[in-house]
């Protein structure tokens, strides 16, 4: 059976300052935006897309409702580097089983940013 969901594709942050929020996710995800307007900033990850919006009413206090889990080859390594780079820690990198690891950290406009390894998934699996 053929499914209609093609998978992910795009992942947004809203953000308080798209000038700074663009610099700061260009630095942690060490790649430059391929869209960079006021109302859009577009970056490309690994063949996905984390997009960044301007919010209307900057709240640092966002609640955790869906979380994307960008992947990573060592967790811990890049959790360190994004608190270095002055993410907060929100959830410590931890097995869950299956040689999974993730971690959460929120970056400085309050939005919750997933790490992920899992040696099982395979891009367009």
């Amino acid at each position: 059976m053929k499914t209609t969901v093609l998978g992910l594709r795009t992942a947004i942050y809203q953000v308080g300052d798209i000038t700074s929020a663009k610099e700061w996710y260009a630095e942690v995800f060490e790649t430059q935006p391929y869209f960079d307007e006021p109302f859009y900033v577009g970056f490309e990850i690994g063949g996905y897309e984390l997009g960044l919006q301007p919010e209307e009413n900057p709240s640092r206090d966002k609640t955790e409702s869906v979380v994307a889990y960008w992947g990573v080859d060592d967790v811990r390594e890049v959790f360190d580097r994004f608190l270095t780079l002055g993410a907060l820690e929100y959830e410590q990198p931890e097995e869950v089983g299956g040689g999974i690891i993730v971690a959460k950290v929120k970056d400085p406009w309050g939005n919750i940013i997933g790490l992920i390894y899992n040696p099982h998934f395979k891009v367009g699996s």
